[in-house]
């Protein structure tokens, strides 16, 4: 093989590993996304209860599977079972949910009332959104040093010029700047609709 042909081998697989950890760290970013949506911010939004599951004829079923969940009101949550015999696990599942609210149901749908938030429980919430920020963060640093140590290897080995390398360095940190900002700015909206009285 050609130095030429295994320089190009090189690039190919650099490239590939740099389009790889942008997609795990899109991953986190999702996570990070979905683990925020279930933070209760005082305002009625589907996404606090689409993690409940509910015990469906003896498997446990997420809750947007069995029902239709609405917000029509700031303060309320509407859960319309597709099946009506399935409205008393619903509500025995957002009873055990360690959620805080209070299920009523008519035999037809499911309400929940939102209550307003303390000022306590507002900053649990904002710390929480700290931790789960600083989470993702971590797991970004570690995808970015992953592949700095991958990149280091290669350098190592020959199969790629020191200063190649350095590029590619950067550009992994170009990416990683650029999730940590995203998840920085996801932190900071979900902290204000908390802090929001």
């Amino acid at each position: 093989m050609s130095d030429r042909t295994r320089s190009e081998d090189s690039q190919a697989q650099i490239q590939e590993r740099l389009l790889d950890a942008e997609v795990r760290m899109e991953k986190s970013l999702e996570s990070l996304a979905k683990e925020l949506g279930g933070i209760r911010t005082g305002r009625a939004t589907p996404s606090l209860i689409e993690r409940v599951l509910v015990d469906y004829y003896g498997a446990p079923t997420p809750l947007q599977s069995i029902a239709g969940v609405t917000a029509p009101e700031a303060r309320l949550l509407v859960i319309q079972p597709y099946d009506r015999t399935s409205i008393q696990a619903i509500e025995k599942a957002l009873q055990k949910g360690d959620l805080g609210m209070n299920p009523t149901n008519d035999g037809q749908v499911i309400r929940i009332a939102i209550p307003a938030l303390t000022e306590d429980r507002r900053r649990e919430f904002a710390k929480l959104v700290k931790q789960k920020a600083e989470e993702a963060r971590i797991a970004v640093r570690n995808i970015r040093r992953d592949e700095v140590e991958h990149l280091r290897k290669m350098e190592k080995d020959g199969h790629v010029s020191k200063d190649e390398i350095e590029r590619n360095i950067a550009t992994v940190q170009h990416i990683t700047d650029g999730f940590i900002g995203k998840i920085d700015d996801f932190a900071e909206r979900k902290e204000a609709e908390i802090l929001e009285v």
